[in-house]
């Protein structure tokens, strides 16, 4: 079959465009991808408590979850320390087998906590011997085959549970620790080909920013935690966890607040994780109950998580629900009582999920899977930021 040579030019001008706009276009895509920073969606980290004793990891859904950091691991004489190595190591080989069914998951180690952060200030005071720390920290994922380290210190330079040592050099020193527990993982990295993370926890109010160099940190790590509750006001009943400031009694607490005062620390927002309680927190009233929100309390304590708040408390056995429409929680009172519920719900989960995506925050964390057994909360989160 004879072509026409008019043809065969206008065939090959055609192709010629043809393949100009794919190179153009693979260009721009190759560009777009070695610069981009922005994860692929927001973190979902999950803390489960390894002081519990042996972990219940068929019921953990992998699926739902970026991260898993395994709490705690203690501190001793300096070093990073497995109190219960035997209990430990069985949890770490089940949670890496959670990798079969999200092989994107990452386990972390956090160290520290309320009850192991009284040594940390010793363990991380000179050169050597945040050098040794520091080894010790990575040792430990690296002989259980985790993803990075997560530090809980509570606090540096300020009071934590009774008996802690802190000292004003804990603000520079929270620092160079973060300096040098990244240069292992940097070594790590090289040694077997894997990224390793670090990340931290810290206080979710203004003061723990006094106390520490967070802009400063904050280029050693990949996520800073944020415990946006527990957010208490003396002797005051509260919201332990609001999201906006509420205007029911006079404070400056919330995660809103937090969120912004990181950020004007210097700390970039896509690495801010916002931190969700699963539990709750009690208050007995002292005196005669009013609105309860705001009154002197005479008593406080960590309660129950949202599976059995829901299911045996919500407008149950004379609790009543409420909903603080500036603060965007909601909280159950009990007139016979005197008691104030404090606590989260899917709906407040949801509003949490919401401010993260609205503001490109790094993701959410809670406190602690174990709380929510029957994962309302979890899967509010899942359906929220998919």
């Amino acid at each position: 079959m004879h072509i026409p040579v008019k043809f065969i030019a206008v065939f090959q001008s055609f192709l010629l465009v043809i393949c100009s706009l794919m190179v153009f276009t693979g260009c721009n895509k190759s560009e777009e991808k070695k610069g981009e920073t922005v994860r692929s969606k927001p973190a979902v980290i999950g803390y489960v408590g390894g002081f519990h004793g042996l972990l219940d990891v068929e019921n953990i859904e992998a699926n739902k979850l970026t991260h898993i950091n395994y709490a705690f691991v203690d501190v001793k004489n300096g070093q990073a320390f497995l109190t219960n190595e035997k209990t430990d190591s069985t949890n770490f080989r089940k949670l890496n087998l959670l990798k079969e069914k999200n092989p994107d998951l990452k386990i972390l180690i956090s160290i520290g906590g309320w009850a192991w952060s009284e040594n940390f200030s010793d363990a991380v005071l000179t050169d050597s011997s945040r050098k040794v720390f520091a080894k010790s920290s990575v040792d430990i994922i690296k002989k259980y085959n985790l993803d990075g380290v997560d530090i809980d210190w509570e606090y540096p330079a300020l009071p934590g549970e009774e008996g802690n040592v802190y000292r004003p050099e804990d603000k520079q020193n929270f620092t160079l620790m973060f300096e040098e527990i990244r240069k292992e993982l940097d070594v790590l990295q090289k040694e077997t080909g894997k990224s390793k993370m670090l990340t931290t926890a810290v206080a979710g109010w203004v003061e723990f920013l006094d106390a520490t160099e967070m802009g400063k940190a904050q280029q050693y790590l990949d996520f800073v935690n944020l415990m946006t509750y527990d957010l208490f006001q003396g002797d005051t009943v509260v919201h332990h966890a609001p999201i906006y400031t509420t205007d029911i009694y006079k404070t400056e607490k919330s995660a809103d607040a937090a969120v912004k005062a990181f950020v004007k620390a210097g700390v970039p927002i896509e690495k801010l994780v916002m931190g969700i309680p699963f539990y709750s927190r009690k208050f007995t009233v002292a005196g005669k109950l009013e609105k309860g929100l705001g009154q002197k309390q005479s008593a406080q304590t960590y309660f129950e998580g949202y599976s059995y708040i829901k299911d045996s408390l919500v407008n149950k056995k004379g609790f009543k629900v409420y909903r603080d429409e500036v603060a965007m929680v909601p909280y159950l009172v009990n007139e016979k009582t005197k008691e104030i519920i404090s606590y989260e719900d899917e709906q407040s989960v949801e509003e949490r999920c919401k401010y993260v995506l609205d503001n490109k925050m790094g993701g959410v964390m809670f406190w602690e899977y174990g709380s929510d057994p029957k994962l309302y909360l979890l899967n509010a989160i899942d359906r929220s930021l998919k």
